[in-house]
């Protein structure tokens, strides 16, 4: 009998209260697990800790797969530019974290779909950079309407892409929560997304040894679309792994 993938998810390390504690805690949106559940995964989460490359492998070498969740924006210190105004306090723990969970996945050829925040510290990884505030460029508050209230865009899709296998040429109504987006892509990543006004919504790595997808959108919040999960986890070779 094949067992079910597990799929590790990176976290918030933030001050958060519960209860009657008020302290720094691990957590996600539950929207996350839910969509690796829907699939036919198990999600672990995989908070921010001491992020030597070594520890990241051997904490993937017991995993099928990873998604690198969505959260606070990238120190801009890591693509080399000072904080704009509107740029919120780095979080250098979880982007120190998550890089090298990144870059051992990459390495060990893990399937990997990175959301949001996690298409961003993807493309810093590869030297690329990022438009710190999206409505200086973009002329409008749509990709982040107001504080925790989703935006709603339409995108084009790259014909021939492994986004477009999963999707088409298209996808409508998808939702949106960020205030930053790619500015110069890093290398060896293609843009296979992008909305109306240019606004670049996905990219894909020609060099990626396993399944890779990075987008800039919140697939989690679809429950009636899973197939970016599904093709994450239907990638994962958990059918004959044998674990320590």
């Amino acid at each position: 009998m094949a067992s079910a993938p597990i799929i590790g998810i990176s976290t918030y390390l933030e001050p958060a209260t519960c209860g009657v504690w008020d302290t720094r805690a691990s957590f996600l949106h539950e929207a996350y697990l839910q969509a690796v559940l829907d699939t036919g995964g198990v999600p672990v989460l995989l908070p921010p800790q001491p992020s030597e490359r070594e520890r990241a492998a051997q904490v993937l070498a017991r995993l099928d797969g990873l998604i690198l969740a969505g959260g606070a924006d990238v120190n801009p210190a890591r693509y080399g530019e000072q904080p704009h105004e509107k740029t919120g306090a780095p979080r250098d723990d979880r982007d120190e974290w998550e890089i090298a969970l990144y870059e051992a996945a990459r390495s060990a050829g893990l399937p990997v779909l990175a959301i949001c925040r996690g298409m961003q510290i993807v493309n810093t990884v590869h030297s690329g950079t990022l438009i710190q505030h999206l409505p200086d460029v973009v002329g409008s508050d749509r990709y982040q309407p107001a504080p925790g209230v989703f935006g709603s865009v339409d995108i084009e899709v790259t014909e021939g892409s492994t986004l477009a296998s999963i999707l088409g040429s298209s996808a409508h109504d998808i939702p949106v929560y960020h205030h930053q987006a790619v500015a110069k892509v890093g290398s060896d990543l293609t843009v296979t997304a992008r909305t109306s006004d240019g606004t670049i919504q996905a990219l894909e790595s020609p060099s990626a040894r396993g399944f890779f997808l990075a987008v800039q959108w919140h697939p989690e919040q679809q429950s009636d679309d899973r197939r970016l999960f599904e093709a994450l986890v239907n990638a994962t070779p958990h059918t004959d792994k044998e674990r320590p």
